[in-house]
């Protein structure tokens, strides 16, 4: 078992402000077992390459190359000012990173960052932010900024785009797999194209045998399910497991044999145990898992074997993630939510 070599994966997206521990947790008790393993935060990863000044510049070409025609008023502004945007993202995402604080008063003068559809009110931001919280109030001018790129690339580029839900509608009427899977069988788009691109770079530098899918949201089941149909085809040697809090809620049921199209297992609740016995790799001795066999859903699930205790779980392990890259943002102007979010 101690020969596996396991990629933890939380797909696009899910939050930007920090990594969602699943990933973490079980890389922690992997390393109990002595099984070498990696992770990545997908989502955070595809986002700053899309907020860089390549990133943007790549995103207003493809715009004008392929999409004028999606260029309505509503996002003409972003398009014309699309050279500002190139040319001061690359400082506002370090502003959110922390690494450019002394940028907080020239953006709170307003002359720095190019203004879009989405302007703050003056009387809610001195609500918020009074004339004491500078750096505040430039990460929400920022989160702004950040916004309406964003509104641009949804309503030209991927309509399923979002910082924190990608394709959400599709997952929350998982109850039937029919729309979702429609729309995984239409043309890859840009988002997914690029999703693709980092995703290989990450399996051919660390050469898993394993890749499990962490689905926390609905928000991240579709580009959860792209990625797995992208390493069945192309790199069928890997096996690939799905399980989080979306499967754990919403697909205890299952009975859709097409799902496996994209994954090979998929496994309910505590992710520990089995994640363990796939790697043992005797279905009989498989907990809470579901898989494919002769064109069937099966669920397989030995009630002899007891769930790892916590005090056997080692501790949550965040090597491999950026955390020095994750972006603190403030997306309404309620002081309470900022706190929360933070």
């Amino acid at each position: 078992m101690s020969d596996h070599i396991v990629l933890l994966i939380t797909p696009p997206f899910t939050q930007l402000n920090t990594p969602y521990p699943a990933t973490a947790c079980l890389k922690g008790y992997l390393n109990t077992l002595g099984i070498k393993s990696d992770q990545m935060d997908l989502g955070l990863e595809v986002i700053l390459r899309i907020f860089s000044k390549d990133g943007l510049r790549r995103i207003f070409r493809e715009a004008e190359l392929y999409y004028s025609s999606h260029i309505t008023p509503e996002f003409r502004r972003t398009f014309v000012l699309r050279e500002e945007y190139v040319l001061t993202v690359d400082r506002a995402i370090a502003y959110l990173q922390g690494r450019e604080q002394t940028l907080a008063h020239t953006i709170c003068e307003g002359s720095f960052l190019p203004a879009g559809n989405r302007k703050p009110e003056e009387e809610d931001m001195e609500w918020a932010f009074g004339t004491m919280g500078l750096q505040d109030k430039a990460r929400h001018l920022v989160t702004l900024y950040l916004e309406d790129i964003a509104d641009f690339i949804t309503g030209v580029i991927d309509p399923h785009f979002g910082f924190s839900r990608y394709a959400e509608r599709l997952g929350r009427s998982a109850s039937s797999f029919d729309e979702l899977y429609k729309e995984l069988h239409k043309p890859l788009t840009y988002i997914d194209r690029l999703m693709f691109s980092v995703l290989r770079e990450k399996i051919e530098s660390c050469n898993p045998d394993w890749v499990m899918l962490s689905v926390p949201f609905p928000g991240n089941l579709y580009s959860a399910l792209r990625c797995g149909k992208f390493i069945k085809d192309n790199y069928p040697d890997i096996r690939v497991e799905m399980g989080g809090g979306f499967a754990s809620t919403e697909l205890r049921q299952l009975s859709d044999v097409r799902v496996f199209e994209y994954v090979d297992f998929i496994t309910l609740d505590d992710g520990e145990t089995p994640l363990r016995q796939l790697l043992v790799g005797n279905e009989a001795s498989y907990v809470r898992t579901y898989l494919c066999r002769d064109g069937e859903v099966r669920y397989l699930n030995n009630p002899e074997i007891p769930d790892v205790p916590m005090r056997e779980r080692g501790v949550p392990d965040y090597a491999g993630l950026p955390l020095d890259k994750y972006l603190s943002v403030i997306e309404v102007t309620n002081p309470m939510h900022a706190l929360w979010s933070n």
